[in-house]
């Protein structure tokens, strides 16, 4: 039996890792391979590694982990979590694991607005971050693709930023096609402006129908109902990263820092539970 299992093999999932690692605690990392910014070529807002490659980020935490023996990193899906006598069952296709806590760190998936050409540009010179990618933009004219009452603060916001900044339905948005520098939105109206980039609302939902058999608690986000420490409705079963969201947020903070920051509190939550067990 496993002290933990952590399912994810993103920021959260990794530093989790870490952390149960420097603790010299028997756990098992499962890494489906999917990742909710594996679109992205430069991570931005990272103290001492903004701009780097996140498929570079993940590479070097996998090496970093590796210097603790006992943490192993399996490549490999969860398809079911279940709870029973105390014991927390994770089965894959490789077979059924026992854990006394499970970490879950599975990210989230985007659905975008069905805009033609918008997905071709998501994660470069389509994003939903100011914090994460507004700088790359900057003296050059932006849009904000965005019909909710955010639209005028996330306008707001990029003001310093951007030359100009263009606030557009996206029903308004005929198609998108990528230029040299940016993008050309095509309108109904039969305008056709150019922007260095597009920030866009996707709906975001928990990735893992594995995960409906916990009958875990939900914020009115969609998003897993946390305490600050990743603690989910369910004993054992801990929450971190972009699925998570505690009480005293408005909603799931998409961050890397805050996903590392996430991961290692639960981690750190895990073996104080083992400790007074």
């Amino acid at each position: 039996m496993y002290d933990a299992i952590i399912i994810g093999g993103g920021p959260a999932g990794l530093q989790a890792g870490l952390t149960l690692g420097r603790m010299h605690r028997r756990t098992l990392l499962l890494d489906s391979g999917e990742y909710r910014n594996a679109t992205v070529r430069h991570a931005h807002n990272l103290l001492t590694n903004d701009g780097r490659d996140p498929a570079e980020l993940r590479r070097i935490a996998r090496a970093e982990i590796a210097a603790y023996d006992t943490v192993e990193i399996r490549d490999a899906a969860a398809t079911d979590v279940s709870r029973a006598d105390g014991v927390l069952t994770v089965e894959t296709a490789g077979g059924r694991l026992s854990a006394h806590a499970v970490i879950l760190a599975t990210g989230v998936t985007d659905e975008l607005p069905s805009i033609p050409g918008l997905a071709a540009h998501w994660g470069d010179t389509v994003a939903n971050c100011p914090f994460c990618h507004g700088h790359e933009f900057a003296g050059r004219p932006v849009a904000v693709v965005n019909a909710s009452p955010h639209a005028a603060v996330l306008a707001r916001m990029l003001e310093p930023v951007a030359s100009e900044v263009l606030v557009i339905d996206p029903a308004a948005v005929r198609e998108v096609v990528g230029i040299d520098g940016g993008l050309r939105l095509h309108l109904l109206d039969g305008s056709a402006p150019e922007v260095a980039g597009a920030f866009v609302a996707p709906t975001s939902s928990v990735r893992g129908g594995f995960l409906d058999g916990l009958n875990l608690m939900r914020q009115d986000s969609g998003a897993l109902r946390t305490d600050p420490f990743g603690r989910t409705s369910v004993e054992g079963v801990y929450a971190v990263g972009d699925i998570a969201q505690p009480d005293h947020l408005p909603g799931p903070l998409f961050s890397l820092a805050a996903a590392i920051a996430g991961g290692q509190l639960a981690a750190v939550a895990v073996v104080q539970s083992l400790v007074m067990d």
